[in-house]
């Protein structure tokens, strides 16, 4: 079975859009979609720097259009399972049917917004914790005040809080870990300094008509699918301030037999996190338009073993 998946904030780099302006019809369907958001979709994925796509009200949207653009050029791929990481999730809820395109857009323009003016009123950020004893990490994290924001799965999690608190951290590790990294986001996303923006993001969703997930959707919030359009229209919302469980997201792949995982555009977070909690499942990350045959090739292999077309590869 091929699971999508879609990365999520921090994934972006300067000029990743640029290759995938080339195929057909992509410019225009960025620059549409830039209109409907009133943002510059195009400059922001080819020629803004690190700083500019930093910003939270920036990043979201232009990972949720790189998302969808990697998606439609996928063509005729059709998975069993979506999910997404964080903002990943709501790319995930478009490709399954919950939000148009153009609503995922408006939706993620708002959050990204909402998010942004929550994360300036306080300096906060997150850092990624790496190796060591999950119960031992979590203790140590609530020693300093600080929020499992991400529980990732395969060694990692992400921690959320104030910037003393994370200095804090990288000065006292928890026993095991073998680093922290800081993460480039602009706040303590999926912790209670997001709240501000929760109110708003809900009040707006009130004017949305979701749909049934077309595909089995896995939701973060604890792993599990979730079959009604509205219920993952309110985890959108709660997720903002909620932790992301990719780790139960993982489990459950496993467990409704995932053979292959692709990542949407920008990829690479999501596979190694999958290669490392899923061994023996084949992953591919699309990062430019050079990947999409190998990930076409992978898709009509794990279709055909699925249906007993070819015998499954030992690779």
């Amino acid at each position: 079975m091929l699971v999508l998946v879609a990365p999520g904030q921090g994934a972006q780099t300067p000029g990743f859009l640029t290759p995938w302006l080339d195929l057909p019809g992509a410019a225009d369907r960025l620059a549409a979609w830039s209109e409907v958001i009133g943002l510059d979709l195009v400059h922001y994925g080819t020629k803004a720097d690190e700083g500019e796509i930093r910003d939270t009200a920036v990043a979201q949207p232009l990972l949720v259009a790189a998302g969808l653009l990697s998606a439609a050029a996928l063509g005729d791929v059709t998975p069993g399972v979506v999910a997404g990481h964080s903002v990943g999730e709501i790319t995930a809820a478009a490709y399954a049917g919950v939000l148009t395109e153009e609503a995922a857009l408006a939706f993620v323009r708002r959050r990204g917004l909402g998010m942004a003016d929550a994360a300036a009123v306080t300096e906060t950020g997150m850092s990624a914790l790496l190796g060591g004893d999950p119960d031992i990490v979590l203790l140590h994290l609530e020693k300093l005040g600080l929020t499992p924001a991400n529980v990732n799965g395969a060694g990692q999690i992400v921690a959320a809080g104030t910037a003393e608190q994370l200095a804090a951290l990288a000065e006292d590790k928890p026993e095991g870990a073998r680093r922290v990294v800081p993460l480039k986001v602009a706040g303590a996303f999926h912790t209670h300094h997001m709240a501000p923006a929760v109110a708003g993001l809900a009040e707006y969703a009130k004017g949305l008509a979701p749909a049934d997930p077309r595909l089995t959707f896995v939701s973060n919030a604890d792993g599990k699918p979730v079959t009604s359009g509205s219920e993952v229209l309110s985890r959108l919302v709660s997720q903002v301030s909620n932790p992301v469980r990719w780790d139960l997201c993982m489990e459950t792949f496993g467990e409704l037999g995932a053979t292959a995982v692709i990542e949407l555009c920008p990829g690479g977070t999501l596979t190694g996190l999958a290669k490392r909690a899923l061994p023996g499942v084949r992953t591919l990350a699309l990062k430019t338009p050079d990947d999409l045959d190998a990930a076409r090739t992978l898709a009509m292999t794990d279709a055909a073993e699925a249906t007993g077309s070819i015998s499954p590869s030992a690779e």
